[in-house]
């Protein structure tokens, strides 16, 4: 099929660091790309205060967003589609087909997938019980000066607490910390700074906000029951893969395994699985799954 059939040589769909890092390695061996992205490029690493596992030297979220959205924006190959979102991805034997929200299909021969995870809820966990309806924000969304001299509720020990405490060392904010037994191993880093108070439960409910507060019920391990209060509550429950709907094959717990999707869908980032969760490792499979498509439209071409 020649290429003037498409509109692009490759669909990339989420503008974190897998989707950035696709589009600019497509770009590098001279593949044209559409990169698709409800929100800012790398909107997540804006909100992350503090790195300590990246190369380059970069030590705020923000510093390493900014490079990547310098650098991609100046890549010419690459098309920007900000503020759209995939409704649908559909794949077969010739092509790829992103639906966006305003109708518009978009094709090529290759899509990469890294829409990555979103906080998970209290109501998508068996040990929290919360009024109906009840959202509430990850901890990784909690201002700083906004935080001082509080007590804040957090529910679940997932390790954004450390990457908080690290990035405000003075700040005398109070972390009252439920979690339950599956959270054990992610709290040793957290353990000993004097700011956190650990509550392991088995079970914690939540109250209906009182005012400017919120109070919750917890039975610990041991049956014993007391009353936390604080000045808010925060999640750092972990999170749930998002992707759009159509012919991406999910596992039995929500993400989509690469091995399983269609020979022309690529999953990249954190929306491949709960245990590589990391910017380097998201950024390392974007430009792998770019790769991915340069070689095998290659060899499709060769057939052809």
């Amino acid at each position: 099929m020649a290429d003037t059939l498409y509109d692009t040589d490759l669909i990339i769909i989420g503008g974190g660091p897998a989707g950035c890092a696709a589009a600019r390695m497509a770009a590098s061996v001279g593949m044209r790309s559409i990169l698709i992205e409800p929100d800012r490029l790398c909107r997540n690493l804006y909100r992350i205060p503090a790195l300590n596992n990246v190369l380059g030297g970069y030590t705020s979220g923000p510093e390493l967003a900014d490079s990547i959205v310098s650098e991609l924006k100046s890549t010419e190959l690459c098309r920007l589609e900000l503020g759209r979102h995939v409704t649908e991805l559909c794949a077969d034997d010739d092509q790829v087909t992103a639906t966006l929200d305003t109708g518009a299909r978009l094709t090529a021969r290759y899509a990469v997938v890294a829409t990555g995870v979103g906080p998970l809820q209290p109501h998508d966990v068996a040990w929290i019980t919360a009024p109906s309806g009840l959202t509430l924000p990850p901890l990784w969304q909690a201002e700083a000066d906004e935080a001082e001299g509080r007590a804040l509720l957090v529910l679940g020990g997932d390790r954004p607490i450390g990457t908080f405490l690290r990035a405000n060392p003075t700040t005398d904010t109070r972390l009252l910390v439920a979690y339950p037994e599956a959270d054990e191993y992610k709290i040793e880093e957290i353990r000993e700074d004097s700011r956190v108070t650990l509550v392991p439960v088995e079970h914690l409910r939540l109250g209906p906000a009182e005012g400017a507060s919120v109070s919750a019920e917890a039975v610990g391990r041991d049956g014993e029951r007391q009353t936390i209060t604080a000045d808010a509550a925060y999640l750092s429950i972990g999170n749930a893969p998002t992707a759009p709907s159509g012919d991406l094959i999910r596992g039995v717990d929500g993400y989509c395994p690469p091995t399983d999707q269609h020979p022309r869908i690529i999953v990249a980032g954190d929306l491949r699985s709960a245990r590589f969760q990391r910017i380097m490792t998201a950024l390392g499979s974007g430009s792998e799954a770019a790769l991915h498509a340069y070689y095998a439209a290659r060899e499709l071409l060769a057939k052809s």
